[in-house]
């Protein structure tokens, strides 16, 4: 798979956002502030995409990561994540964060295996911030588990 920065003449890939964030408000926002990346396949064809947001002095934050479902399964998530390492980085960045849904089961497994550590819950964020109730694997999506991972250990 073949990574690169999505070109400002480019069509978002808003169908892959929308796997990992139902809020096309929130992604809009935080699209003007961060950049988008998408995985491509050997045909050239997108079927992954995440987005990188400095958050605070040597902080950057994965604000959106998502894999086709067709492509799930066959480590792209781990690979977009090792791209967010290196690019953490080259820009010295000392520590790379990333949230998920208190549902998010299996995100939350693969983010434990690539070495983020829990570091804090932001209880009924998902309440708080989406209009309507999101479910995944039949359990309500109310908590931001946060997790981080220090690059220079």
């Amino acid at each position: 798979m073949k990574i690169r920065l999505l070109e400002n003449h480019e069509e978002v890939p808003l169908d892959l956002l929308l796997l990992a964030d139902p809020s096309q408000e929130m992604i809009a926002e935080y699209l003007q502030r961060g950049q988008c990346y998408v995985g491509l396949d050997e045909r050239e064809q997108i079927i992954a995409v995440i987005v990188l947001l400095p958050t605070r002095p040597g902080t950057l934050e994965i604000i959106n990561i998502a894999v086709r479902e067709a492509f799930q399964g066959r480590g792209i998530g781990k690979k977009l994540i090792q791209f967010a390492m290196d690019q953490a980085r080259e820009k010295n960045a000392k520590t790379i964060e990333i949230g998920t849904g208190n549902s998010s089961v299996g995100q939350l497994l693969l983010y434990q295996k690539c070495g983020f550590r829990i570091t804090g819950i932001d209880r009924d964020f998902f309440i708080r911030h989406y209009p309507e109730k999101i479910y995944e694997n039949g359990i309500q999506c109310r908590d931001m588990i946060r997790l981080s991972l220090d690059l220079f250990e």
